[in-house]
Parts: C-alpha cells; structure tokens; sequence
C-alpha cells in the first residue's frame, strides 16, 4: 500500500515537533550539534511571537497521524519572503512531499504579491538544494562558515516570482 500524506496548518504539539525533529534528524544525518537546534527553535519561536497571517504559514505534512515535514514561509519585507525550515522525514522520503511543501510556499508567496521568495541552506545538503533548483531558484551568494560543530559552505538561493 502506497502511503500518503496530508498538508495542514500547525496546532498545538507542532511547534515543539518541528524543533525535536530538525535537531534530532540533523543530528543522525550530519552530525549536527545542538546549536544547530537552537537556531531552529528560535526560528520557530520568532515565527509564532511575531505571526503575521496575511503574509506567513507554515504547513505540516502529516502521514498516520505522525508529523513527517514541515515548511514555513515567513516575512522578509514587503517584496521579500523567506522559505525556512523544510525538513522531509526518512520515513516519507520519495514520495514528492519536498517538492510539495516548496511549491505551497512558492503559490502562497505569489497570492500574497512578494517579489521574490528567499532561502539560506547548507552545500551539504544535496536533497534540499535539488528540489530548490527544480523550482528555479538560483543560487545568489556562498559563504564557508563553522557551525553546528563544522566546517559549512553556507548558501542564499532566490526565486523571482512573476506577478500573477
């Protein structure tokens, strides 16, 4: 049986969710330290503090009732949006969500009239970085870096958006 999942907006549990699973995820994967988790909770704390519904979201994928990706997209200025923290778990892995959550960002960033749509990643992050260039962002700047416990080529991509 083919497994599904359904995109949703956050509730309660979330959150706290979208923390433990980056930190504990990017932990396994890369051997990221947990400084690299708190960059992520205040992320996510910021986003909640200072919501702005007209201009953010964040849409959980959830699959048998387990969240298993999340993305968000939130205000850079009143041109510029920011795509943050997409995470796909191993478990719902290869099944389009990646792609899904960053097409979601990329229709709602239009709806809401920004210019263009902005992202910070990681070189070492191949999956990400392929589904960015699939939708036609390109990378605008690289910058080497030592965090999360290692030696990190940090990378801005940006995707114009046509007016609609």
């Amino acid at each position: 049986m083919h497994e599904t999942y359904i995109l949703r907006q956050p509730k309660p549990g979330d959150m706290g969710m979208v923390v433990h699973k980056h930190g504990a995820l990017y932990d396994k994967e890369y051997g990221w330290d947990e400084y690299f988790e708190a960059l992520v909770a205040q992320i996510v704390a910021d986003f909640v503090k200072n919501f702005n519904p007209d201009r953010e979201r964040c849409w959980i994928a959830e699959m048998n009732d387990e969240v298993v990706g999340s993305i968000f997209v939130v205000d850079g200025s009143e041109e510029v949006a920011k795509l943050r923290l997409l995470l796909v778990d191993p478990k719902a892995r290869g099944l389009g969500l990646g792609t899904r959550l960053v097409e979601e960002c990329i229709q709602f960033a239009k709806k809401v009239g920004y210019k263009k749509l902005v992202l910070w990643t990681n070189s070492n992050l191949f999956e990400a970085r392929h589904i960015y260039q699939k939708k036609g962002f390109e990378l605008v700047a690289e910058e080497p870096h030592h965090s999360f416990g290692h030696d990190l080529v940090g990378e801005t991509w940006e995707l114009k958006l046509k007016d609609h």
